[in-house]
């Protein structure tokens, strides 16, 4: 199931958390969710591809080339003080720092929804992660649809960052075990304790804490340099 909210981030960060403790009241052993790291994945964009994928949601053929125009031929160089070097033109990935390309991105990624009514995708722009809701200890739908997403992944010129993705498990069996990592394209998924979903802290205990103690210091920096002024 998609996000409903694609570009309201104050709404979307309370999602997961949200999620977390209406889960609590459904009769399952533990969740699993997994926060995958794109590679650069406005850079990426194949804009042929997306154009494809534009036609079949029935965009206007007019607008469909103005995007094609928009993401191909386009002219960059870099400036350093006074000194303009060469120009290259770019032909694949969409402008960072402009509102059309998360937009872009989001339509270019509409058909990425999780296959089995246990699981659940959410997205904003290129931040994706994938719930899985486990009964009897069976992980198998949820494992499944990690691999379908990474193979998704490569079908659509994308790349998962291992490194950077994150895997956190919350059991709520009194006799709980061990869990060993996903692997993905040969490199194991890293399992942390309490991971940063948009910037909040889920802790598996759905306790707030972390995440008030971190907003509070930041409060505090910027304080700081407030009454510097």
């Amino acid at each position: 199931m998609p996000s409903p909210w694609p570009f309201i981030r104050s709404s979307l960060t309370w999602t997961l958390p949200i999620w977390s403790i209406y889960i609590r009241t459904m009769y399952i052993d533990m969740y699993m969710y997994m926060l995958i790291d794109l590679s650069s994945a406005f850079n990426t964009i194949i804009s042929q591809h997306l154009i494809e994928k534009l036609s079949l949601l029935s965009l206007n053929f007019s607008l469909c080339n103005w995007i094609q125009d928009f993401l191909t031929g386009r002219p960059q160089s870099v400036r350093i003080g006074n000194s303009i070097y060469s120009s290259t033109t770019l032909s694949t990935g969409a402008p960072l720092g402009c509102v059309l390309s998360p937009l872009l991105f989001t339509l270019l990624t509409h058909d990425c929804v999780a296959m089995h009514s246990s699981n659940h995708t959410i997205m904003f722009a290129d931040d994706t992660t994938v719930v899985g809701l486990i009964s009897k200890n069976d992980k198998s739908a949820y494992r499944e649809e990690v691999q379908r997403l990474t193979a998704w992944c490569g079908a659509n010129s994308l790349s998962v960052n291992v490194d950077k993705t994150k895997e956190r498990v919350v059991d709520f069996r009194r006799a709980q075990s061990d869990h060993s990592p996903l692997i993905i394209d040969v490199s194991p998924v890293e399992i942390v304790k309490i991971p940063k979903f948009l910037g909040v802290h889920l802790a598996d205990n759905l306790t707030w804490s972390l995440n008030t103690s971190s907003i509070t210091k930041k409060a505090q920096q910027r304080l700081y340099f407030l009454r510097r002024l």
